[in-house]
């Protein structure tokens, strides 16, 4: 086991400033030549505290921006129109890619597809609740109403009328 001082954060690993025990080759290979960590000895604990100060005052800018951006997601329905044969079967699915870009025209918010938590693609019409994670672990629910083609048509029909 290689002991390192995480410089960033790492997604099911640690934070910041934080030391973590990890095999040699995930140091060697994907840590160290990301610049996500290094090496801990002693002139890198003296880093360790600069580190966690940083970390501490950036989490707490990220959760104000998660909460204003959870706020905007939270109940928010979209609609995603698709194709259906004559027994009403979706032709493919709704992944996490395409929901993703339906929050961004709707509702202009960046998302990474990482923050939508669906675990498989969506293969049925209908509505579906969906969450979003943002950072430090802010969470918000919205809602996806997947039609069909002609199911969209009709609900136009019936606002105009």
């Amino acid at each position: 086991m290689a002991q390192l001082l995480l410089i960033k954060d790492v997604e099911a690993l640690g934070r910041s400033g934080e030391i973590v025990n990890v095999k040699p080759g995930f140091a060697r290979n994907f840590l160290l030549p990301q610049s996500l960590a290094v090496i801990a000895d002693k002139n890198t604990l003296r880093m360790q505290e600069r580190l966690k100060s940083e970390r501490e005052k950036r989490a707490i800018a990220d959760k104000k921006e998660s909460e204003a951006v959870a706020m905007q997601i939270e109940g928010m329905t979209l609609v995603q129109v698709v194709k259906v044969d004559q027994e009403g079967h979706m032709y493919g699915s709704v992944t996490v890619a395409e929901i993703v870009h339906l929050i961004q025209d709707h509702a202009k918010i960046e998302l990474e597809k990482k923050d939508i938590q669906l675990k498989h693609p969506i293969k049925t019409t209908g509505v579906h609740s969906l969450v979003v994670k943002l950072k430090e672990g802010v969470t918000a629910n919205f809602n996806l109403k997947v039609m069909s083609e002609e199911g969209y048509r009709a609900s136009l029909e019936e606002q105009k009328a």
